[in-house]
């Protein structure tokens, strides 16, 4: 089969989804896109496009199993330690001026970044007065972070990752291990919600004193990822604050001007007053 009949066959199947499903994956990076459903392909033993088309628009099943190749749900707490340790120590002492706080993680997957936040704003003392909101496409990685149980091979990693953050406590203080996993205190969900929520088609729900949304725009083409950093600028107070990951910028959006550059290598950016 050519390459030109194969993409055609690719937007065909977006479309598909679109319409039957109303999940919009039509602005999605395509060489990333193509790549995760060519493994579908293989996992659903189809040999075309046409024929994973087919397949899910007659069995819903499939589709649900499908999200897990169309969303992307690689994460740890407190990834990119550098990143929280910039929240910790530049960012809190901020979000200490407000009365209440509201934090939206968007793009959450199996909650990884939620918990982290949590975490963090529990050792800063700041947990009694914040809301968090975990979104993501994706019901089955809702279901997972609504659970809060991670496999206990990750631990170690997850441990390293909070310590280099400024951990100001043991992370076995916020886990139980149990049956081969370990759970997380159902006292660090009390003030999280999560819910079903996209960043191409849903409109804000919130305001917000920070955003993160990293490791999500990289998969977005142009005018999606202008999407959804409008989305972001609108749900930020004034001075509200945005973080991105390591891999992403401001630099080529158009709303790159509603933003100061606050801690470059973190990738943390500050709304202005203006906007």
């Amino acid at each position: 089969m050519s390459e030109k009949i194969e993409d055609l066959e690719l937007r065909l199947l977006l479309q598909a989804i679109f319409e039957q499903y109303h999940y919009d994956f039509r602005g999605y990076s395509m060489a990333s896109i193509k790549r995760r459903l060519n493994q579908a392909k293989t996992r659903f033993a189809c040999d075309t496009f046409s024929q994973l088309q087919s397949r899910v628009l007659h069995d819903p099943e499939v589709f649900t199993q499908l999200l897990s190749y169309l969303t992307v749900q690689v994460s740890e707490l407190f990834r990119d330690p550098p990143y929280f340790k910039a929240i910790r120590d530049l960012v809190i002492p901020h979000l200490r001026t407000y009365p209440s706080l509201k934090i939206w993680v968007a793009g959450c997957g199996d909650g990884e970044e939620v918990y982290s936040f949590s975490i963090l704003l529990r050792e800063e003392g700041l947990d009694d007065r914040v809301m968090i909101y975990g979104t993501d496409v994706n019901p089955r990685a809702l279901q997972k972070a609504e659970a809060g149980i991670y496999d206990l091979e990750r631990i170690p990693l997850f441990t390293k990752n909070h310590q280099l953050a400024g951990g100001k406590s043991s992370l076995s203080d916020y886990y139980t291990a149990a049956y081969g996993g370990a759970v997380f205190d159902k006292s660090l969900r009390r003030n999280v919600v999560f819910s079903d929520h996209s960043l191409v088609t849903d409109a804000v729900f919130a305001e917000c004193h920070l955003v993160s949304c990293r490791n999500v725009l990289i998969y977005f083409d142009r005018g999606l990822q202008n999407r959804a950093i409008g989305l972001m600028k609108d749900a930020l107070i004034r001075r509200g604050f945005l973080g991105l990951g390591a891999k992403e910028t401001l630099r080529f959006s158009k709303h790159a001007d509603a933003f100061d550059e606050f801690a470059r290598e973190a990738r943390i950016y500050q709304k202005r007053s203006e906007q």
